[in-house]
């Protein structure tokens, strides 16, 4: 008997490539950037969820301005793909936190959020006017934010891509926003580590961490893949960890 043929490789879902791309582009030219050391065992996962194989991948950067890039793409099994990502800024530097994710499925995708949450009671200025000033497409399909969605900014998209062309709007959103970010970690000036405004900002980006740690769906897909200390060890040191005092 010929040897079973081995299933083909699975297919990313286009805009987790698109984005993964997206992103990759966007920090490139960013100042002094630079790799940050991913804990041990953390930088690529396995695990088995329902009997299926689960492959968790991460990578962290910094810059001035900016105290860690992190992108995270996981995979279960041939089915479910996300990508998650967020930037959290130094505190001495008046910059909101971006964060985008995306999941999909052999159905297409599911949910798709991006956003540029602020660290004080409101976005800087100028950065606030320029997302306004960006084309906001009509997408059909809007997403409910969870109860601890106040993290988030007025300018939050959160949908459910109708097909292959709002996939592509959402991407090029995506790189609008991003390009908003890029020019302000750019320009942004340090503040002393004792200014008020730097103790705020802090105290505000230790309340986002903590708020997204309420995320119950994510907490309980981890321990049911892996035990509840790794869950915790992992979203408490890597996924949301609490931005250092400045000093």
């Amino acid at each position: 008997m010929p040897p079973r043929p081995s299933e083909p490789p699975q297919a990313v879902p286009p805009l987790v490539t698109a984005l993964n791309g997206v992103i990759r582009s966007a920090w490139e030219g960013l100042p002094q950037l630079e790799p940050l050391p991913v804990n041990t065992g953390l930088d690529r996962i396995e695990g088995v969820l329902d009997g299926e194989g689960l492959l968790i991948s991460n990578e962290l950067l910094r810059c001035r301005g900016v105290r860690k890039i992190h992108l995270e793409l996981a995979r279960l099994g041939r089915g479910l793909q996300i990508l998650h990502c967020v930037w959290f800024p130094d505190p001495r530097f008046d910059l909101p936190i971006f964060g985008a994710d995306i999941v999909a499925g052999p159905g297409g995708v599911s949910a798709a959020i991006v956003d540029l949450s602020p660290v004080t009671d409101a976005l800087p200025a100028s950065i606030d006017s320029a997302l306004a000033a960006l084309p906001r497409p009509p997408f059909r399909q809007s997403r409910d934010l969870p109860g601890w969605g106040t993290i988030f900014s007025p300018h939050v998209c959160f949908i459910r891509p109708d097909g292959p062309d709002e996939e592509d709007l959402f991407q090029q959103h995506v790189s609008n926003v991003l390009a908003v970010l890029h020019q302000a970690v750019c320009e942004a000036c340090c503040e002393p580590v004792d200014a008020a405004s730097t103790i705020s900002r802090y105290e505000s980006q230790l309340n986002y961490c903590l708020q997204q740690k309420r995320n119950d769906k994510t907490r309980r897909v981890l321990e049911k893949a892996f035990d509840a200390d790794w869950a915790d060890r992992y979203i408490e040191s890597l996924l949301f960890d609490n931005p250092p005092r400045p000093e």
